[in-house]
């Protein structure tokens, strides 16, 4: 367990290193590509990662068969050629001041840049905030070099 979770702190701060880079750089869209497969050697990509807490703010918890529900019906229809689901732990405060500590899944997604794949991780995140009642989902995004 102590493997999984130094590997969870380093992948994390990767990803809220890379945020450091100011996102108005990543490059223009590139032609489309219908899998990941189809990737060639350095693609410029862009990686999505989405950061959601499991607590339910009037009580309790989502549980795994509401979080596999959510992942089957909204995540996967709009990234059908693969992501990357890791579970974490972390601590946020809220509008209210309170720092929160919750368990956390965080959702990560390598696409080509493009105003529909923008458009599906935010619909990804507002859909979780509706269906779950949550103030925010964290969403790092950042450029990436991908080849298969």
């Amino acid at each position: 367990m102590r493997t999984l979770t130094r590997a969870t702190l380093v992948l994390v701060l990767l990803a809220l290193t890379s945020a450091c880079a100011p996102a108005r750089g990543i490059p223009a869209p590139a032609p489309a590509m219908s899998t990941a497969a189809s990737a060639s050697a350095d693609s410029a990509w862009v990686s999505d990662a989405l950061y959601f807490g499991m607590d339910k703010p009037a009580g309790g918890t989502i549980s795994d068969a509401e979080w596999e529900a959510f992942l089957r019906d909204v995540v996967t229809p709009r990234f059908p050629a693969g992501l990357t689901v890791s579970t974490a732990r972390g601590q946020w405060r809220g509008a209210d001041g309170v720092v929160a500590r919750e368990e956390s899944h965080v959702v990560q997604v390598f696409h080509a840049p493009s105003a529909a794949a923008d458009s599906a991780v935010a619909e990804i995140a507002a859909e979780y905030k509706r269906r779950f009642g949550q103030e925010a989902v964290m969403r790092v995004r950042s450029r990436a070099q991908v080849s298969f």
